[in-house]
């Protein structure tokens, strides 16, 4: 065996790199009923992105915004609700919501998320069309970067950087608008008057637009996103996905209209490509399933134009299954193996998980009560020879109007409330009450004894409100 000394084995290959530059992908503009769909999700999205800030709420004691998590304050505002930190469950909820949606509809249709909502995509279809409208489409965008250094080609990426960069400021100021109110906020900018966690908010979330949704792009679907990586648990071969029918497409080749090309031994596929040159993200779906595919389906569209044009059935590329292309199934056949076992029991377990989510929300009590006991003072003998102790109780009003709540105390025999028995708590305001309770010298044996304070709201309105909070009574040896 020959040894062959460490000095002469090379650390690294000359003519090799460990990096490889991927080539800039330049998607061309598609129509069809996908891409329609799209960018009907881009204005809903947006609208209620951009607009939820701007929506004001009426209330008795003012007007505010609808939807605000003032983190400043511990309220979160959305329409008629204020939740407290102490509502945190409701957002445990939301998260599993939104994570078995995802489930599901991945189960069912593969990453109708990515390809349709996700910020992501909505955010590259928006910077694209601003680098159509002003760069030009597929083939003078290609042009003109490989063109040198003119002055057209400086005019047309300065004003392309200027309108990404004031469309990605703009969603920084609107992000930052959910949790400083959005009018204040934009006051504040008018007279320079930002604080500085808003400027810093505002310029991070507005350059991760920027960088992300004008040079990343596919690069974050594809390294990025974890999703694209744990996705292929959640397929199987009955999932609807984008794909190509190699049985009706091979072999490919181009031809002529007036070709008969089943004569020809040639499949559907004409070879045009033009199902890459629109994937945002540069695949060839015809290679089959990858994990890039981010079910956009701007493939298909452009698939049935071209199958339109040469007057073949329309489904060469489509959404289907892996076992309906492999058995020819129709649409009844899908449909009902579609629908399987598993995805009944995510709609299941999403609509149970939904409702008991709602409906918790509906009968929530619009009071909350926290009871702290006064360390300072864990039991003392006051006049009349009584024993007392010292607690403070949290009185959260949850409603957006002024209530006065009732204390009461009891669990043990002769146990009174000392202190002010009625307590006035302002809309939305949270109030720290010092209370004092008594109970006669003899009234309990030595050691700690169970109590309950009672709180509710005196009055017509709101007077369904009212809570019991454990705490103990200390009887000193």
């Amino acid at each position: 065996m020959k040894i062959i000394p460490i000095a002469a084995v090379p650390l690294y290959d000359e003519g090799r790199s460990l990096y490889v530059s991927e080539k800039k992908i330049y998607p061309r503009a598609v129509t069809g009923i996908f891409a329609k769909w799209r960018w009907a999700f881009v204005w809903l999205t947006q609208l209620v992105f951009y607009g939820l800030p701007w929506l004001p709420w009426a209330t008795e004691s003012a007007a505010r915004q609808a939807v605000l998590f003032d983190l400043g304050m511990r309220r979160f505002y959305i329409f008629g609700y204020v939740l407290y930190p102490q509502d945190f469950i409701y957002l445990t909820g939301l998260l599993v919501i939104s994570a078995l949606s995802l489930f599901l509809f991945t189960a069912v249709a593969g990453r109708l998320w990515c390809g349709f909502a996700c910020p992501q995509t909505v955010y590259t279809e928006m910077f694209l069309w601003i680098e159509r409208k002003v760069e030009g489409e597929r083939g003078a965008r290609m042009k003109l970067d490989g063109q040198p250094f003119s002055l057209e080609k400086l005019v047309k990426k300065w004003f392309k950087h200027v309108l990404w960069i004031g469309l990605a400021m703009w969603t920084g100021f609107t992000f930052v608008g959910y949790f400083t109110p959005i009018r204040e906020l934009g006051l504040e900018f008018l007279q320079t008057r930002m604080g500085s966690w808003e400027v810093f908010w505002v310029f991070f979330y507005g350059l991760a637009t920027y960088g992300n949704a004008g040079f990343m792009r596919e690069q974050v679907c594809k390294y990025m996103c974890p999703y694209a990586r744990f996705q292929s648990a959640m397929f199987d071969k009955d999932t609807l996905i984008v794909s190509y029918d190699t049985a009706r497409g091979e072999p490919r080749g181009s031809r002529g209209r007036q070709v008969d090309f089943q004569a020809a031994g040639l499949g559907s596929c004409v070879d045009c490509t033009l199902c890459v040159q629109v994937c945002p993200t540069g695949i060839d779906i015809r290679e089959g399933l990858q994990y890039e595919c981010i079910g956009c389906a701007a493939c298909v569209d452009v698939c049935d134009g071209v199958m339109d044009k040469m007057g073949y059935p329309r489904g060469l590329i489509r959404f289907t299954t892996q076992n309906a292309v492999k058995q020819g199934w129709g649409g009844r056949e899908i449909l009902r193996h579609v629908l399987r076992p598993r995805v009944l029991v995510y709609a299941a377990i999403l609509a149970v998980l939904t409702t008991g989510v709602l409906a918790s929300l509906a009968l929530r009590m619009p009071l909350k009560v926290d009871v702290v006991r006064d360390r300072a003072s864990l039991a003392r003998i006051v006049a009349g020879g009584r024993l007392e102790n010292v607690y403070r109780l949290q009185i959260m009003n949850a409603t957006e109007r002024p209530q006065r709540y009732h204390l009461a105390a009891d669990g043990l025999p002769g146990l009174v409330l000392a202190s002010e028995p009625e307590v006035e708590v302002g809309p939305a305001e949270s109030r720290w009450v010092a209370v004092r309770v008594q109970l006669p010298y003899d009234g309990a044996v030595p050691g700690s004894h169970p109590i309950h304070f009672a709180i509710g709201a005196i009055g017509a309105v709101g007077g369904d409100a009212h809570v019991s909070e454990k705490s103990v009574f200390l009887v000193p040896r």
